[in-house]
């Protein structure tokens, strides 16, 4: 008072640029704090991750861990999610991957490790994939076709794993060969090995292995779809899309996918999607 008085005030103290900055560095990081909480309880609302595999992409899922639970790239991208969500995760195996697709509106799952599809896109949202894997066609020497457009032809019979991303893709698209579709992927190459059909389809790595024990096979080298290997939603979540998106994007980036191929042993059968 002794100052008011004789017109000395106070000087206010002034916050210094660095009290600034932390306060803005608090706030970037509790608000992100709140939508990972939000989203969490969104993608997760039991605080268990519950990750749907197909067990039957032997690529994506190709041993188990210490304690007998799958092991692979899609496994390891359900552990990394759910990290990042901060709760647990539990691995849901499904025999096929159409099972897992039929699954997605009976609460058996939250996020579905599975390939995208334009059928499945009719019940299931996708994220970006995080790996890509080529479908090719292999024949028989005899046959002696140039390309995939000659094999979509009337007569021709194709041995295809029913409900696989590659059948649907061949069911929109090729109309005129004939679809033999069978339950499991080593039911289609017995098919064509025993001669039953003119046409394997398939993933390139399992047909390659078909091609090192027969010399009377051959590949078409240029596929004739990509498998988008992508995480799957219940329709009608935008904002949980989006930080899939962004999620597997910095997966992508950071090197990590490329460091789950090499510890898996799959990076010469995989690809890894081009970031913009």
């Amino acid at each position: 008072f002794f100052q008011a008085e004789h017109g000395i005030r106070d000087q206010p103290r002034s916050r210094g640029l660095g009290d600034v900055y932390k306060r803005q560095i608090y706030n970037i990081i509790y608000k992100k704090f709140l939508m990972m909480k939000t989203i969490s309880k969104k993608i997760a609302p039991t605080g268990e991750l519950r990750v749907g595999l197909n067990m039957s992409n032997f690529l994506l899922v190709n041993s188990e861990d210490a304690n007998g639970l799958p092991d692979g790239v899609s496994p390891d991208i359900g552990k990394k999610l759910a990290k990042e969500l901060n709760v647990s995760c539990k691995l849901v195996q499904f025999e096929r991957p159409g099972l897992l697709a039929d699954a997605v509106n009976e609460d058996r799952w939250d996020i579905g490790n599975i390939a995208s599809e334009k059928e499945r896109g009719k019940t299931i949202d996708f994220s970006d994939p995080y790996v890509n894997i080529d479908a090719n066609f292999i024949f028989r020497n005899k046959d002696n076709f140039k390309s995939n457009e000659e094999i979509n032809s009337a007569g021709i019979k194709i041995a295809v794993a029913e409900r696989s991303a590659y059948d649907l893709w061949l069911s929109d698209n090729f109309k005129n060969a004939e679809l033999i579709k069978v339950k499991t992927i080593d039911s289609s190459h017995k098919l064509f090995r025993e001669g039953s059909v003119d046409v394997l389809a398939g993933l390139k790595p399992k047909l390659l292995e078909e091609l090192e024990i027969n010399d009377n096979f051959k590949i078409i080298s240029n596929p004739f779809t990509y498998i988008k290997q992508s995480v799957g939603i219940k329709k009608g979540n935008p904002e949980i899309l989006e930080f899939l998106n962004d999620f597997i994007s910095k997966l992508i980036k950071e090197g990590y996918v490329e460091s789950l191929l090499k510890k898996h042993n799959v990076q010469n059968k995989l690809s890894i999607p081009k970031i913009n």
